[in-house]
């Protein structure tokens, strides 16, 4: 019988939500079955539930693994000592690599969260909105700052970070541009619109 290989330096666990979040993507959550997961990891459906305890649970752990890694950078620039404008590079720098080196779990969470259970659904929301007014803030203090234009704070965070969602029309043209090209570019088109 085949068994789960690892990837380097990650566990059996990894590879499950990593094929998981391809077939999300690709096929969406509910069209997705535990054997066409199983399938795509060479093993039985069985053998999966010794690795897993349901479907829901590997869209939770896909979901809240991309939450928190977002919020735990969110923290980090808030606690720096950089200007609104510095912050907000650095978010959107960081979106921008998320979405160019683990895209199909990026894209996971922002689409196919709405399938999480009651409970999580809530926890999830209330992190996503915590992010968004900690961005809200950033763009606040760079308006304060007379850095960014007094626009609607709200509608700047939505547009930057549906902006940075939308590299999604890019995938297929990855390899035609790096990361590093990828985030000058955008964050120069993105902050032009909100600089003085």
């Amino acid at each position: 019988m085949a068994k789960i290989t690892p990837l380097l330096n990650g566990t059996k666990k990894d590879i499950i939500l990593k094929n998981a979040a391809v077939l999300f993507r690709t096929k969406g959550y509910k069209a997705t079955s535990v054997r066409e997961l199983a399938d795509s990891l060479g093993i039985e459906a069985p053998s999966l539930y010794n690795h897993i305890g349901s479907k829901g649970e590997i869209l939770q752990d896909i979901c809240f693994e991309v939450a928190t890694d977002f919020t735990l950078f969110m923290n980090e620039v808030l606690a720096s000592h950089n200007d609104a404008k510095q912050k907000t590079i650095k978010l959107l720098h960081h979106h921008l690599q998320k979405l160019y080196i683990d895209f199909d779990k990026v894209y996971v969470a922002d689409y196919e969260w709405k399938q999480l259970p009651k409970k999580q659904l809530q926890s999830f929301l209330a992190i996503r909105k915590q992010y968004e007014n900690n961005f809200i803030s950033i763009i606040e203090e760079g308006t304060t700052q007379n850095i960014f234009k007094n626009l609607n704070t709200k509608i700047v965070v939505l547009t930057l970070l549906s902006a940075v969602r939308g590299l999604e029309l890019l995938q297929n043209k990855k390899n035609e541009f790096t990361l590093q090209a990828l985030q000058h570019t955008m964050t120069n088109l993105l902050l032009t619109g909100i600089i003085h």
